[in-house]
């Protein structure tokens, strides 16, 4: 699938955002409208490293399940994930979170790609998935920048145990 490229601007400090982004039990919080039950893959959350697994709620998704673990963590810069999901986890996933200062306040700009290896993959995405994934994150974003900024609209942070 071609990357979905969102952004938002974030009224806050870019360390602090950064800080925020780089631990990943924060990413439940505001991502769990269509991301659920995280768990985390190691007690340390935060950094290169981290990692977590996690369902994909998405209409006609038999195969739900994918993970997610930070392989570049440049503070206060950029943090990179990849992970996999779909059936035998054969979907590679990648996702990118920049950050750049804007003014007082801090621009988030968020990647993300599938690369499914099989036809039938690519046709499922083709149905819907991208344009599902693209309104999910962008209304994750706004989530963040609720957070961030006025400290509402917070979900559960996610546990090494997934409770």
């Amino acid at each position: 699938m071609d990357p979905i490229e969102l952004s938002i601007t974030i009224d806050r400090p870019r360390e602090e955002v950064f800080d925020y982004l780089a631990d990943i039990a924060n990413h439940p919080e505001f991502t769990d409208h269509y991301l659920k039950e995280w768990r985390l893959t190691r007690e340390e959350s935060s950094g290169r490293g981290a990692g977590a697994r996690y369902r994909v709620d998405a209409p006609r998704n038999r195969f739900s399940w994918a993970d997610i673990t930070f392989v570049e963590v440049e503070r206060p810069y950029r943090i990179v994930g990849v992970g996999r999901g779909g059936k035998f986890n054969r979907i590679k996933t990648f996702s990118s979170w920049t950050l750049s200062t804007e003014g007082s306040g801090t621009r988030v700009e968020y990647v993300t790609e599938t690369e499914p290896p099989l036809i039938s993959d690519r046709i499922m995405e083709a149905f819907g998935f991208r344009r599902w994934l693209k309104r999910r994150s962008s209304k994750g974003l706004r989530r963040l920048q609720r957070i961030l900024e006025d400290n509402e609209d917070r979900g559960v942070r996610a546990t090494v145990a997934g409770i």
